[in-house]
């Protein structure tokens, strides 16, 4: 019996490695192996077809149907249909099945929309053309026909199919150059490397000569781990085995740079591809607003079917007496009088449902679907989020979601892209102490202004001069820089300065170009590098040469990197570059203090700094160095360890040189939105797959780590020196004393953390022994809990997904928000509850996977602070609203729901703006009112259902007891002995919905702060148009109608005075708790949008300035007749001394005020006119 199949699933899912649980063998150019080498077994691989739609034609109506009656809601008014549809019910199936047919309908087209859209791209990415190498010669196919084992042939600039193996390059020593920006978010050149025995091959033909096989492992999502083996055949001998790792691997989306073609093999396909397993499934996504409505939808669902059993039981309990049985006006059929009891009984009570159901309002989705709809609108229609560079706007891919912006708690940003240009700026230069400030050198570009040197300090002379000239060859030899002649981006061409053809630079970190161009307005320019040798110009215009020996690449575990090089006279240089932690503990000379005091000053300022350091080896040392690298190289068992080891063996004993200065640009405005974000409560996590230095640099200038903040790090570097679980508990003990400290203390520690991808991992994985339920999970959240921002760096795709979902998962279960613009983030994108997509020089797929697509990062702040406060209190006021419900005449209930009450609250829930744009954007805080869903929660839901009681009671016991003195006239109607008003069913229920229709009209307009023109006309409109509809319907006798109940009714009850009387004293009655209420709830307990709202109303038609930003005094004379405030050079008011604010704000001044800060908040408005004059910056300056 064969275990084989047993043992690989007892190894794959109980001993938890990955390294080599299976493997698949590729058969390139699909040849069989030689006879004898081994059994040729072919294998069923998925073709390159990449699905992201969710939909098929034929499974869309039952697969949307059924995600449809998965709403309660939809359910819901689905069995009342049916019921309504089988059995004889007071009502007419029409009135719950059109709404319900209306959003079904409206729904499934907007879904249906949206997945054909991705089936359109979808296809525009199957159907690239692709070369592939068959039988020696390129044949052009389609992407989706490629299949594992295909020799496919990429060109410069194309983007790789699937994922491959690289065979062979145009470039002589067998290296290519991608940029992988899609797949981790980095726009930097990386180098990939082709097999040794196929390195050489340049023609089609020799490439297809290749019989070789590859066994590598099955697919999995780490972009950044491969393992496998190549056996190439030649003739008889034993086959050639080569290892294979992450940097022969080429993955599909990334792009080939500085290459002019390459042959590769294809390994995985559609998919398989590490890119479709980073890939999330596109699930539906519902916003807090509508969960709280299913909530609520229950607890009245449970009311509803409290009162079908309740009046089921007291109908039995009254037709008990046999004389009330079957009353002269409700005979019952023969089959009835047959029926059993329990099933009349059961009847009855659906009846009674059908009867009550009016009480769940329905029209509340139609309405709700509709207010989301058009309010999304607002978005697009936004000028200020229109951004000129791209000609576009904010986009909105989902209505569903508008109010779950306005309950953001975290944002998970990328940072390459999306708060950064990735634009760097080469700032200084420090070499023995001597400052060097060239003009701006920005990402290659050379502006005209920069013509000579700014130096600091005077050049140095003698033995100084030397370091000076070593420091400058270190940075142009210490890279991995590569030398194009021109390129072409987007009809541009990068490298022509003044006309004339001039190298450009182009590496795997945007720093190094940075440095290098830095170096040649310094007068050293880096040539190229031709065979092995390095080519340097001088500033005496001389060539100089160096042989490159070794190349000891950065890793984030070291920190630096270093080259051995040879000089043309003979002399064995090391240069090393990297982080002042890294290179400062290796140097045993050099001028370390001032060079250090300047690195600190510099990265006070948010620059990017490096150290430089060098060292000569003699010829035994360079001996001892490539024996120890040869070694490592050649290790087929932990080779990156043995690497480091030999790194760590030959970097020491430095002679500092000097440091740099660079600066990233950031987006425009993205530290102003990072700080708003923050006041408003909300928390920033940077998910990057950069390195943590370079990210680190960005969370310092972007404002999302302070100067103040400590950095607490849980990184592999970390780990390595101790366990995970004492990092981890290390690291919470120390937020947690602080947090204890910080209760006793004003002054509380700011934290920040950075992990990164390998140590998320293993958090994620690992569980701690002896500690039964508690894992290092749950220690890693409560860290998080505690800190004001976290970095996470090295993240792959699908980990920045796995991050966002351990936050929602967490016990607060908190509202996130992804935003990115690579297709490395759309993973994140879908994972989290609210995706933005921003519309950057990274493709379009984050933009397309996403929920809303803006320009610019800038653009979060009005979309959170703004758009998304704005559209929570105008549904969350919908919501509410919508729980008032009548009983009545079927036209009358249908006008009612979509004329007399639903159109007013559906142009309140799109106009309406309780405070000001700017009050908004000026202070985020505000966002603070409405966080956690504040609106909807339990108290102010029940004290919504306990208004409506209230009201209901009024209007029918208030009608009743008004009316109560009534005798029976000779054609058997009730006439009320007082007025004399015929006093019928119908007249009771005309009175009593007339005042309905007006007190929940006028409570909307009493909950108006903002009117224009449209809200008097709907507002006023339909309550107008509910008098004219009422006389047209009870005045006309309608010949298509087979009894007519409301004739004359309506007309009747006008003509009565005390009606009138009655009408108004019901609505003011029911009016008056809900006015008190607010009243006093404003004067003892404002809120801050309340508080924003009194100021407001002091200056009609100003802007109050509420924000307690840092200012300073600046008197400018007195008046005697008006004061004068003067806020940051804005405009200004004036105010009349006699007023009371002036006089409070003169009489503080007048005692010395003005020192505190808090203690002028409340008279910081913006007003004009001459004379007393008090001066404080602009809402743009921090505190």
């Amino acid at each position: 019996m064969d275990f084989s199949r047993l043992r690989n699933i007892i190894s794959r899912y109980c001993v938890g490695e990955e390294i080599w649980v299976d493997n698949r063998t590729v058969y390139i150019g699909h040849k069989e192996p030689p006879p004898g080498a081994e059994a040729y077994i072919p294998q069923r691989y998925p073709d390159n077809r990449i699905v992201s739609s969710k939909y098929t034609f034929w499974n869309f109506i039952p697969k949307n149907l059924f995600e449809q009656f998965r709403r309660i809601a939809n359910f819901y008014f689905l069995v009342i249909f049916l019921v309504q549809l089988i059995i004889d019910t007071p009502t007419s199936p029409v009135t719950s099945g059109l709404p319900l047919f209306f959003v079904i309908t409206v729904t499934a087209i907007k879904q249906g929309y949206e997945d054909w859209l991705r089936h359109k791209a979808d296809c525009s990415i199957n159907e690239c053309p692709v070369d592939v190498v068959q039988q020696g010669k390129v044949a052009r196919t389609q992407s989706h026909k490629l299949r594992v084992g295909d020799i496919v042939m990429v060109r410069e600039d194309e983007t790789f199919p699937c994922d491959l193996i690289l065979l062979s390059s145009s470039r002589y020593d067998g290296t290519c150059y991608v940029t992988t920006t899609s797949l981790d978010g980095e726009s930097s050149h990386k180098t990939y490397y082709a097999v040794p025995d196929t390195m050489a091959f340049r023609t089609e033909q020799e490439v297809d000569s290749l019989h070789a096989t590859i066994e590598c492992e099955q697919p999995q999502p780490d972009l950044y781990k491969f393992v496998g083996r190549i056996n190439i055949y030649k003739d008889k001998e034993e086959p050639a085995v080569r290892t294979l790792g992450a940097e022969n691997l080429l993955l599909r989306g990334a792009t080939l740079k500085n290459t002019q073609r390459i042959y590769a093999v294809a390994v995985y396909t559609g998919m398989d591809t590490k890119m479709a397993l980073n890939y999330q499934s596109k699930s539906q996504k519902r916003s807090a607003v509508e969960k709280s409505m299913n909530a609520f939808l229950i607890v009245y669902l449970c009311i509803l079917i409290s009162k079908a059993v309740i009046n089921t039981v007291l109908k039995y309990a009254w037709q008990w007496s046999p004389d009330r049985d079957e009353p002269w006006y409700n005979h019952r059929t023969e089959n009835e009088r047959q029926r059993h009891v329990v099933i009349r009984a059961f009847t009855d009570f659906l009846a009674f449902m059908v009867l009550f159901n009016y009480i769940i309002p329905v029209s509340m989705y139609v309405t709700v679907e509709m207010q989301k709809f058009l309010g999304s609108y607002f978005i697009t229609w936004d000028e200020e989020m229109f951004d000129e560079e791209l000609g576009e706007g904010a986009q909105v891919n989902t209505s569903d979601l508008n109010e779950e912006l306005g309950q953001v708690e975290y944002v998970f940003t990328d940072k390459t892209g999306t708060l950064t240009e990735n634009n760097m700026e080469f700032i200084e230069c420090c070499v023995d102490g001597n400052v060097y400030i060239p003009h701006a050198i920005c990402n290659g570009q050379i502006l005209s202004a920069a013509s000579s040197i700014d130096m600091i300090d005077s050049s140095p002379g003698g033995y100084r001069r030397e370091y000076e000239d070593l420091f400058f060859r270190a940075l142009c030899l210490c890279h991995t820089v590569q030398v194009k002649e021109e390129e072409t981006v987007d009809g541009i061409k990068r490298g022509i300065h003044q006309g004339r053809p001039t190298s450009f630079y182009i590496s795997s970190s945007p720093d190094e170009v940075a440095l290098v161009e830095g170096m040649k307005r310094l007068g050293y320019t880096y040539l190229r590098l031709k065979d092995n040798y390095m080519e340097i110009l001088n500033k005496d215009d001389e060539i100089e040469r160096f042989e490159l020996l070794h190349v000891l690449n950065f890793d984030s575990v070291r920190r630096r990197m270093s080259v051995i090089v040879k000089s043309s006279s003979g002399d064995y240089l090391l240069f090393c570059k990297g982080a002042d932690s890294s290179i400062f503990p290796r140097v045993v000379s050099g001028k370390v203090e001032q060079v250090k005091a300047r690195v600190e000053q510099n990265a006070v300022e948010g620059l990017r700094t490096l150290c430089v350091a060098y060292r000569r080896l003699s010829e035994s040392d360079y001996q001892e160095a490539c024996h120890h690298l040869t070694e490592a190289k050649l290790a087929l068992q932990d080779r990156e360890q043995r690497l480091a080891q030999a790194y760590d063996i030959i970097e020491r004993d430095f002679v500092l040189l000097g440091a740099t200065a660079v600066e990233d640009r950031l987006q425009e405005k993205a530290a102003d939105t990072i700080e708003s974000l923050h006041k408003a409560g909300i928390k920033v996590w940077v998910l990057t797959g950069d390195k943590m230095e370079t990210a680190a640099a960005t969370c310092y200038a972007s404002k999302l780590f302070r100067r103040s903040t400590q950095i607490l790090e849980l990184t592999k570097k970390r780990t390595e020196e101790q366990s995970l679980h004492d990092v981890l508990f290390e690291l919470n003990r120390t937020v947690l004393r602080q947090r204890s400290i910080s209760g006793l203390s004003v002054d509380c520690l700011d934290f920040g953390l950075i992990i990164d991808g390998a140590t998320l991992s293993a958090v994620l994985k690992a569980k701690q022994e002896g500690a039964g339920h508690c894992n290092y999970r749950e220690i890693f959240l409560e860290i998080c809990r505690n800190c004001s921002a976290v970095l996470c760096c090295r993240m792959a795709p699908l980990q920045k997904a796995q991050i966002v979902k351990l936050i929602k998962a967490s016990k607060e279960h908190p509202i996130t928000l992804a935003i990115g613009d690579g297709a490395n983030d759309v993973s994140m994108i879908l994972e989290a509850h609210v995706g933005i997509g921003i519309m950057g020089k990274e493709g379009r797929q984050a933009a397309r996977n996403s929920d809303y697509a803006i320009p610019k990062f800038k653009h979060l702040k009005k979309m959170l602070l703004v758009h998304g406060h704005f559209y929570y209190i105008r549904i969350a006021e919908l919501v509410q609203y919508f729980f008032y419900k009548p009983l009545y005449d079927t036209a009358y209930l249908t006008l009612y729901n979509i004329s007399f009450t639903s159109l007013p609250i559906l142009l309140y829930s799109l106009v309406e703006q309780h405070v000001t744009v700017e009050t908004l954007k000026r202070d985020p805080s505000l966002y603070r009112d409405i966080a956690k869903n504040s609106l909807l929660r339990w108290p102010v839901f029940l004290y919504w259902t306990c208004l409506g009681v209230f009201d209901a009671v009024i209007f029918f016991f208030g009608a009743y007891f008004l009316f109560d003195n009534t005798t029976f006239t000779s054609n058997g109607q009730l006439m009320t002995t007082n007025t004399q008003m015929m006093f019928g069913n119908w007249t009771f229920g005309t009175l009593v919905f007339t005042v309905l229709v007006f007190t929940v009209t006028l409570k909307l307009a009493l909950d108006t702060h903002h009117w224009t023109w449209i809200n008097h006309f709907v507002i006023w409109g339909s309550l107008l148009f509910y008098v004219i509809f009422s006389l047209l319907w009870g005045g006309i006798i309608w010949p298509f109608l087979n009894y007519q109940r409301m004739y004359y009714v309506f007309m009747q009850m006008l003509s009565s005075g005390p009606a009138w009387l009655s009408i108004i004293l019901l609505i003011t009655v029911s009016l008056l708790p809900d006015v008190i209420k607010k009243v006093l709830c404003r004067a003892v307990c404002p809120t801050a949008t309340e508080r924003a709202q009194e100021c407001e109303k002091l200056l009609p038609g100003s802007e109050a300035e509420l924000t307690p930003l840092a200012f300073r005094r600046s008197y400018k004379g007195t008046s005697a007749d008006s004061s004068h405030l003067h806020l940051g050079a804005v405009e200004t008011l004036s105010l009349r001394r006699s007023g009371p604010l002036p006089q409070k704000l003169l009489a503080h001044l007048a005692e010395g005020g003005g020192a505190d800060v808090c203690s002028l908040s409340p008279y910081m408005l913006r007003l004009s006119g001459a004379g007393f004059a008090y001066y404080a910056p602009g809402p743009e300056t921090s505190v």
